[in-house]
């Protein structure tokens, strides 16, 4: 069962049928998505954060729209990146665990799939964690012409591994030996390579998926970037230093990123939205500091706090800073309160760029809360429930209402965002009705799983050891691979 909307669905089909035969006849635009791994929704400046310095995150706020209820698909990395890919919760999703390599299945669609037969050239460069090596959810075989970084999530815990990896084939770096060692820093080159992927395709549209991924952990960068003399003497742990200088040294790349738009004359051409991919982890929790230095789930002007952090479906965990920038689209200075999540990413693409939507999505396109409604000929549809679910916890929220199940078969919390956004104040039992109507919800977004295949798991392992420099033995078993 598929949401239903509160727009009558032939005028909403009218409208995107309008849309994309005039996408037809004008120039297509670029995409430009940018991801930051585990940043927080209150740790951008424009947030107010009184420690991390993100000047060009903020002009992007600034001179575009910033989404105060922008959620992620998930509360962890691979299943949240699913939901952003194939515009379906984590109801219908097919990764739904976290161990990195859980494979998208075979021929599933994915922005890139529908906008390459469009004439896109389509990029990633990043953090993959949709199926490893040997699977069904390589990124090669999902649209992407070329996917330079990660497959794997393991692989990706360190910045310095002894290779990356471009279209499931290795790129050595001889000098590198896994962990916190090595001669190459790994975001300086997958940054490259997206810069050299703009440039190549700056008289054709593309999509550059930027899935980066600093901040995460481990929390490295090289003494002589210029991030980190901003910030090694700050009265803080180091990691929580270092976190900080990896901050601003993707807020510059964001910034060498808006200039070479500029630099292209393709500013007005393209779209450019800036998030997290889920909610922030409480980094480096000190008695001065009990939600960590930064303070991710806390509001630095008013104290109110989200419950919850990365890996749970409190608010902490799925609340994600977002803004989106477009000269000549998108009004500058905007702030929208409109409750999406990353399921809407792949609808909102394909409308603005003629591409045809797959069936089975959960998204609604946010065209309308982008540009205007006047120049998308509609009001914007609102969903009439959020859902998402992870390793036995399960969220529905309706409107302000939430509702929340932390285990099988455990109590059910109600909550009144409206009121109570720190999800103290149970009311579950002064609310049957509304419990009730939620879990119903619930019920029908949930399908068992079906995961991708692997066909040999032997590359797959060999990149989840280079974390630490080291290969692991070949291993011939077939069938599924278990995040984990």
């Amino acid at each position: 069962m598929r949401p239903r909307l509160f727009t009558p669905l032939l005028a909403l089909l009218a409208t995107s049928l309008a849309v994309a035969a005039t996408a037809k006849t004008t120039q297509r635009p670029n995409v430009v998505y940018i991801m930051a791994d585990e940043l927080g929704y209150f740790e951008p400046g424009y947030a107010g954060n009184p420690h991390l310095v993100t000047p060009n995150i903020d002009r992007i706020a600034t001179e575009g729209v910033r989404f105060t209820q922008g959620m992620a698909g998930s509360a962890v990395c691979a299943p949240t990146r699913c939901c952003f890919l194939t515009g379906k919760h984590s109801g219908h999703t097919s990764v739904r665990l976290n161990g990195g390599g859980t494979p998208l299945r075979a021929g599933e669609a994915t922005i890139a799939s529908i906008l390459k037969p469009l004439g896109y050239a389509t990029g990633g460069f990043g953090k993959w964690g949709n199926g490893g090596r040997g699977s069904t959810g390589v990124p090669e075989a999902h649209g992407f012409d070329v996917f330079f970084g990660y497959y794997d999530q393991v692989h990706a815990h360190t910045y310095y591994p002894p290779y990356l990896v471009r279209n499931s084939a290795e790129v050595a770096y001889p000098g590198n030996r896994g962990n916190s060692s090595g001669d190459t820093y790994s975001q300086y080159v997958i940054f490259d390579e997206a810069v050299k992927f703009i440039r190549a395709n700056r008289d054709r549209p593309f999509l550059a998926y930027l899935p980066f991924t600093p901040p995460h952990g481990n929390f490295d960068i090289p003494d002589s970037d210029p991030s980190w003399a901003m910030f090694r003497d700050k009265p803080w742990p180091e990691a929580a230093r270092r976190y900080a200088a990896m901050v601003n040294m993707l807020d510059r790349q964001v910034g060498q990123i808006l200039a070479l738009l500029k630099e292209l004359g393709l500013e007005e051409k393209t779209l450019v939205m800036f998030s997290g991919d889920n909610g922030g982890a409480d980094y480096f929790v000190t008695p001065e500091f009990p939600r960590g230095v930064h303070s991710a789930n806390k509001d630095p002007k008013t104290g109110v706090e989200f419950r919850g952090k990365k890996g749970q479906l409190y608010e902490g965990g799925l609340r994600v800073p977002v803004a989106a920038r477009w000269p000549g689209r998108i009004t500058a200075g905007r702030v929208s309160d409109h409750l999406w999540y990353f399921p809407d990413i792949l609808p909102t693409i394909a409308e603005l760029c003629g591409a045809q939507t797959p069936a089975d999505i959960d998204g609604i396109s946010l065209v309308p809360e982008l540009i205007g409604e006047a120049a998308a000929g509609r009001k914007q549809a609102r969903h009439e429930y959020l859902y998402w679910e992870f390793v036995g916890q399960t969220a529905v929220r309706s409107g302000d209402w939430k509702a929340i199940q932390m285990k099988p078969n455990g109590p059910w919390e109600l909550y009144n965002l409206a009121a109570d956004v720190s999800e103290r104040n149970d009311l579950a039992a002064k609310n049957p009705e509304i419990l009730t109507r939620l879990q119903g919800y619930a019920k029908a977004a949930h399908t068992p799983v079906a995961e991708g295949t692997f066909a040999r798991t032997d590359l797959h392992e060999r990149d989840r050891a280079a974390k630490f420099g080291g290969e692991a033995p070949p291993a011939k078993a077939k069938g599924k691979k278990k995040g984990g």
